[in-house]
């Protein structure tokens, strides 16, 4: 839940910008992490329901949150590719997956995606550089 209101936050601050400036590469990138997280709960979740022998469930799990790992990757290769003409497209491919949690205040510190970008291209390949 928690890392659903920081990307429904960061998804709300990123559909105010008009340009593609430094806070918004590293939001961008920490929206990147937080989907990868997100993915690797789920993916934890349906291992544990496994070994109860709740395979059925665990697989249904898995295809109703597919999107958050197929999304991370398609946003660092828009992040790599500095296709930002893409953006507008991808966010909309995004907001859906977040329509459900309402954000009425902003609690997420600026702090929080500080450098986020810089993470993100520490694992771009040395071809791509």
């Amino acid at each position: 839940n928690q890392l659903m209101r920081t990307c429904a936050e960061l998804m709300n601050r990123l559909t105010r910008k008009n340009e593609v400036d430094d806070d918004t590469r590293n939001m961008l990138a920490m929206l990147v992490f937080c989907l990868r997280q997100i993915g690797e709960g789920i993916e934890e979740s349906s291992i544990a329901w496994e070994k109860r022998d709740y395979w059925m469930k665990a697989e249904e799990f898995r295809q109703r949150w597919a999107w958050a790992d197929r999304y991370a990757d398609k946003l660092k290769e828009l992040i790599f590719s500095e296709n930002w003409a893409e953006l507008p497209d991808m966010m909309l491919k995004l907001l859906p997956h977040f329509s459900d949690i309402k954000v009425t205040k902003l609690t997420r510190s600026p702090s929080l995606w500080q450098d986020a970008y810089e993470r993100l291209l520490e694992e771009k390949p040395e071809a791509q550089k």
